[in-house]
């Protein structure tokens, strides 16, 4: 057992922890990668892992009918119930607002955030938010705000962008993990989805990138700072 081991759950064989495995190993941790859609099995002790990160993915939270996504479900609720260290990346963030009594649903008019989108901090200078930003999206699907959770960040089509349960549990809606092998990696995997209301162009968004990502990337190292800082 060792307590700066971080679990990052995934969901593809070729899924991978981008900008977060680098900072969290940066930090001093050790991660512990296991795909449940491919087999692996999670931790019967949530005390095994100091954190625990859940990634993206194209599947949905309201996936049910998948074994996987029903163990990871049960896997986040002990995570929160034990009050472990949570971050939850757009899949992730909707299972944890699913675990704690949301919506996860499609926008009503069809939209999808698809490249780099608005983020607005709901209040000024917070910590974890201090200034609006343009993030990297991907995302046909939204979640509604638990109860008992604070919102932190906010968009114009999808308004639930961040939010936060208790004091070490986070949900993003947006993409800070992805590098840009990823995102070309993504357009081409995926270059179907651009044709759908919201969506960027693939020039669009490597454009975007282009000025952002800096931006993003700053907000991604001070975020793992604040949530659980250095390894001890």
């Amino acid at each position: 057992m060792s307590s700066n081991k971080i679990l990052l759950i995934l969901h593809q064989a070729r899924s991978d922890p981008g900008r977060v495995g680098e900072a969290l190993r940066t930090l001093g941790y050790e991660l512990d990668m296991r795909i449940p859609a491919i087999g692996h099995s999670l931790p019967e002790d949530v005390s095994e892992h100091k954190a625990t990160v859940v990634f993206g993915g194209p599947m949905s939270a309201n996936d049910d009918h998948e074994d996987y996504i029903l163990q990871e479900a049960r896997y986040v609720d002990r995570v929160l119930n034990a009050e472990k260290p949570y971050f939850g990346i757009c899949l992730g963030a909707q299972i944890m607002a699913r675990s704690l009594g949301a919506t996860v649903d499609r926008h009503p008019d069809g939209y999808m955030e698809i490249g780099y989108h608005p983020v607005h901090p709901t209040q000024d200078e917070h910590p974890l938010f201090p200034s609006p930003m343009k993030a990297f999206q991907w995302h046909k699907e939204g979640f509604d705000l638990p109860k008992a959770c604070e919102l932190l960040a906010t968009s114009p089509e999808f308004n639930n962008q961040a939010f936060q349960y208790g004091t070490n549990a986070f949900g993003i809606q947006f993409h800070p993990e992805v590098t840009e092998a990823m995102n070309r990696r993504w357009l081409d995997k995926a270059s179907h989805m651009l044709v759908e209301p919201g969506a960027q162009s693939a020039e669009e968004q490597l454009a975007d990138r282009a000025e952002h990502d800096d931006t993003l990337r700053l907000w991604l190292d001070n975020f793992l700072n604040q949530w659980i800082g250095p390894a001890s």
